[in-house]
C-alpha cells in the first residue's frame, strides 16, 4: 500500500534542516534553507503525477493538485490538505539523526547517555498508548521535526496513493505546504484562491485520534525597562537595576504559565529576557480560549506595568502588544459538517475520535478567519519543539488512511 511509504518520507524530510527565524522579521521565508525542502517536495509532485504543481519562489509555498476522478456534474466538494515545512526555532533541526525503536517495550528512552537525556514515560504517559508498536526518535542533540514534517510525510504519501491507484473514485485534491508556521507567518502570503479548495484540514496535530477545532486566543507582549546606572558602590537611592525590574514585573503577573496549566486554562509564557542594569526587554506570549478572558489577560498585562510606573514614580515599563490569531472554533462553528466528516472518516478506520483544544496555533485558524475553515488533525507524534520529539510508525500509516478515507467517495 502507498501509504506506507509515509516512514521513508518522513526518514528523508527530517535530515533536511528547515528551521524558522523569529529574529528574520521581514525575511521571506525567515530562513533560505526552507526552500531546500520545497523545491523536493515540488519535484517528487511533479514525479509523482500530479497536476498543477508549482513552487511559489518569491515566498516559499508549494502547491498542487489531483483532480476530480469522478466525472462531470458529481457532487464532491474540493478537499484541502496543508502541512508546513519549518520546523521550530527553539531546538536545533540541524543534522537531525532519526532512530527507529522496532517493537517498543515500554518504560523510558535513553535518547543520549553521554549527555543525560532520556524521555521520560512520567514526563510523556502517552508513550504507554505505544507498546508494541515502532518509534522513531532523535539522538537527543536535536527536535526531531515531527511537527510538522510528519504532517508534510503524510500528505505526500495520501497523494502518492491516489495517483497509483487512479481506480480509486475521490473528489478534487489541493495539496498545500506553507513555510514560517512556527513563527506565526505561515499563511501571510498564502493563496487561498489559487489552492482551490472548498474547505481544508491542517495535518499539524499530536497523538492518534487528536482532533481539534478550536484553538487559542493569541498575542504576543514585550516589556521593555529603563534602568538607571552608577557605580555600585555608590548606588543606593539612585541605581535602577532594570534586570531586577524586568523579573519584578514577571513575578507581578498570575502564576499561569505554560507549565502549570491545561485545556482550556489560558496562561502568559515569557519566553525571552535579557538586558543590562540600563535597559531589559522581556518577551511574552499571552493565550486564552475564552475571548473576553484573552482580553483581560491582556489588559492585565497592561496595569501591572501602569503599577510599576506608579510605584517607582516615573515611566519605566514599557508594553506592546500585538493580536497574532484568534480562536477558529468562531468560524467553524458555523459548520461543523466538515468535522463530523474528519470524525466519520477516524471511526472507519478504527481510531477513535479525542476532540480537544489546540494549546497553540495553526495555519488553519488564520485561514479559517481568512474563508478558508481548516480543523486540525493528528500526525502521531509528540513531544513537538523538543529533544523528546517522538513519532510513531503505526499511528503515522493509520493517519494516511484517515486522509484517504476524507476524499475517498
Amino acid at each position: 500500500m502507498a501509504y506506507k511509504k509515509v516512514v521513508d518520507n518522513f526518514l528523508r524530510y527530517v535530515k533536511i534542516d528547515t528551521q524558522s527565524s523569529e529574529e528574520n522579521s521581514s525575511g521571506v521565508p525567515s530562513t533560505e534553507k526552507q526552500r531546500d525542502m520545497a523545491k523536493i517536495l515540488y519535484e517528487e509532485l511533479l514525479e509523482l503525477g500530479a497536476d498543477d504543481v508549482r513552487y511559489d519562489e518569491k515566498f516559499c509555498y508549494v502547491y498542487a493538485v489531483i483532480p476530480s476522478n469522478i466525472g462531470e456534474g458529481a457532487d464532491a466538494p474540493a478537499v484541502g490538505f496543508i502541512a508546513h515545512m519549518d520546523t521550530s526555532p527553539e531546538v536545533s533541526g540541524k543534522d537531525v539523526k532519526p532512530r527507529v525503536i522496532e517493537n517498543y517495550g515500554g518504560g523510558d528512552i535513553v535518547l543520549n547517555e553521554e549527555s543525560h537525556i532520556v524521555t521520560y514515560v512520567s514526563d510523556f504517559p502517552m508513550l504507554d498508548r505505544c507498546k508494541g508498536k515502532s518509534l522513531i526518535v532523535t539522538d537527543g542533540s536535536t527536535l526531531l521535526g515531527g511537527d510538522d514534517k510528519a504532517g508534510v510525510a503524510e500528505i505526500m504519501a495520501m497523494a502518492a496513493y491516489f495517483l497509483e491507484h487512479p481506480e480509486i473514485k475521490h473528489g478534487k485534491i489541493c495539496i498545500g505546504f506553507t513555510p514560517d508556521e512556527e513563527v506565526g507567518r505561515g499563511v501571510d502570503h498564502f493563496d487561498i484562491k489559487r489552492f482551490g479548495a472548498d474547505y481544508a484540514y491542517t495535518v499539524d496535530g499530536g497523538m492518534i485520534g487528536e482532533l481539534n477545532y478550536e484553538c487559542f486566543h493569541a498575542a504576543s507582549a514585550s516589556i521593555t525597562v529603563t534602568g538607571k546606572n552608577v557605580h555600585p558602590g555608590s548606588a543606593k537611592g539612585i541605581m535602577k537595576n532594570a534586570i531586577k525590574l524586568a523579573y519584578e514585573f514577571m513575578n507581578a503577573l498570575p502564576d499561569e504559565c505554560p507549565e502549570n496549566t491545561e485545556g482550556y486554562e489560558g496562561f502568559y509564557h515569557v519566553e525571552n529576557i535579557k538586558g543590562t542594569v540600563e535597559e531589559a526587554a522581556a518577551e511574552y506570549l499571552i493565550r486564552d480560549h475564552d475571548k473576553y478572558k484573552f482580553e483581560e489577560r491582556k489588559e492585565l498585562f497592561v496595569k501591572t506595568a501602569d503599577k510599576l510606573n506608579q510605584k517607582y514614580g516615573t515611566e519605566i515599563f514599557h508594553v506592546k502588544i500585538c493580536d497574532t490569531y484568534s480562536n477558529m472554533r468562531e468560524m467553524i462553528e458555523k459548520d461543523m459538517r466538515i468535522v463530523d466528516r474528519l470524525i466519520e472518516a477516524m471511526k472507519c478506520v478504527g481510531v477513535e475520535p479525542e476532540i480537544s483544544p489546540i494549546r497553540g496555533g495553526t495555519d488553519g485558524a488564520r485561514l479559517s478567519f481568512e474563508g478558508l475553515l481548516c480543523p486540525n488533525i493528528c500526525t502521531g507524534t509528540e513531544g513537538s519543539h523538543s529533544r523528546n520529539e517522538f513519532a510513531c510508525i503505526e499511528d503515522m500509516e493509520k493517519v494516511v488512511e484517515i486522509l484517504i478515507n476524507l476524499v475517498k467517495v
